[in-house]
């Protein structure tokens, strides 16, 4: 099976490749990403999915399935295909074309066993985290597992990921001249000040992965007026979500102490919640069986710790997996002009050809194998109860 896979891709490989390198061109930022959209959806279209666009809420996303029989595995592929500001600076031109690539190769070789593939097109990773949006709005309900691609400097999977709060809150005082009457102001910067303190009081009293940060926005004006408003942003993360949610509370409760003892009040604004993916270790060793079967190169051990991502919510209620596919050296960064100078090279040709590969493997074998796809429920059953535990 292998080789057919290997022999399928090889057939494919020229338009996914001009596919990615078109994406790549278009450089559309989050949001934006209407032609890139286009583009998956009318490849899509041409293999006989049935294609719906602007789902769960999102002008750019869509949702594309392909159904033979019924009771079969439900494969949930996820793609995004934002751009940063400076272009492709993080590889998510790749993403499209390898999943269509696994998701065809899946169709061909598949045979006449039942399943279910559902491509989910997913904007605003860099910015909005489109993928909690849209499972909010009902997405993601209709598979059994959720694979991704990302490129990466090595080729591997993650353990863990950081869930994350932002709030953005604004103190409201009462504006008075510095000089003559400081007396008659309410300082909403001394609020803010306040706030950053407490929150490093906090820093002794939670666990020691927690990590919290905070910046001002708005500093509320020139030096001889006391600010009347002012505007701060803080960012909580954990390895643990329901930890996190207990952090949460407690930085609450610094904000409303920072407003008391400034006689101010405020306003608060959070950002849509990532959640702390629940690895799956089955499902991540059947993709790298599958690296290795394939030759990926550069492979590297699991990443234990990761930063924060949308598809930590889509695997915090589903079994799921992206792998890491190498295209640049060791050490380079995400987001940087090293990555951008390689987004159209034979290394990212050839990421994007492999992962498709990976990715219609580890398909496949559960095709091949049912009972894998029991054992990777469990372990994902197992895994979530453990995270759910109260800390």
């Amino acid at each position: 099976m292998k080789e057919k896979i290997r022999e399928y891709i090889d057939q494919i490989g020229p338009q996914l490749e001009e596919l990615s390198d078109s994406i790549f061109d278009l450089a559309e930022i989050s949001c934006q990403e209407f032609q890139s959209c286009k583009l998956l959806e009318d490849a899509l279209a041409e293999h006989g999915f049935q294609v719906e666009h602007g789902v769960g809420g999102m002008e750019t996303s869509f949702r594309a399935v392909y159904e033979q029989g019924t009771g079969g595995p439900s494969f949930g592929l996820l793609a995004e295909y934002d751009a940063l500001s400076m272009g492709h600076g993080c590889g998510h031109h790749m993403q499209g074309p390898a999943i269509l690539g696994a998701a065809f190769c899946i169709q061909k070789l598949a045979g006449d066993r039942p399943y279910k593939i559902v491509v989910y097109g997913t904007p605003a990773e860099e910015s909005l985290g489109g993928k909690i949006i849209m499972q909010e709005n009902g997405c993601f309900r209709d598979i059994d597992i959720a694979l991704m691609m990302h490129a990466a400097p090595e080729t591997c999977v993650d353990i863990k990921t950081m869930a994350l709060e932002n709030f953005r809150v604004t103190f409201h005082g009462r504006e008075a001249h510095a000089a003559m009457h400081p007396e008659k102001g309410r300082s909403a910067l001394d609020a803010i000040l306040l706030s950053f303190h407490g929150i490093e009081l906090l820093r002794e009293h939670v666990l020691e992965d927690t990590r919290m940060h905070y910046t001002v926005l708005d500093a509320g004006g020139p030096t001889n007026v006391v600010p009347g408003k002012a505007t701060a942003e803080y960012t909580l993360r954990s390895y643990n979500t329901g930890y996190l949610a207990q952090v949460v509370e407690r930085f609450k409760k610094i904000i409303e102490g920072a407003a008391l003892m400034t006689e101010t009040t405020f306003t608060m604004e959070r950002d849509p919640a990532y959640s702390a993916k629940i690895p799956c270790l089955k499902l991540n060793e059947l993709i790298m069986e599958n690296a290795r079967a394939f030759d990926a190169p550069q492979i590297a051990p699991p990443r234990e710790k990761t930063g924060s991502t949308d598809f930590g919510n889509v695997m915090y209620e589903i079994p799921g997996s992206c792998i890491r596919m190498a295209f640049v050296p060791v050490g380079t960064p995400a987001h940087s002009q090293e990555y951008l100078n390689a987004g159209k090279s034979e290394e990212a040709h050839q990421a994007v050809r492999l992962s498709a590969e990976i990715l219609a493997g580890t398909c496949l074998d559960i095709l091949d194998h049912p009972e894998l796809m029991k054992e990777i429920r469990e372990d994902f059953s197992q895994r979530k109860a453990l995270m759910s535990e109260k800390i």
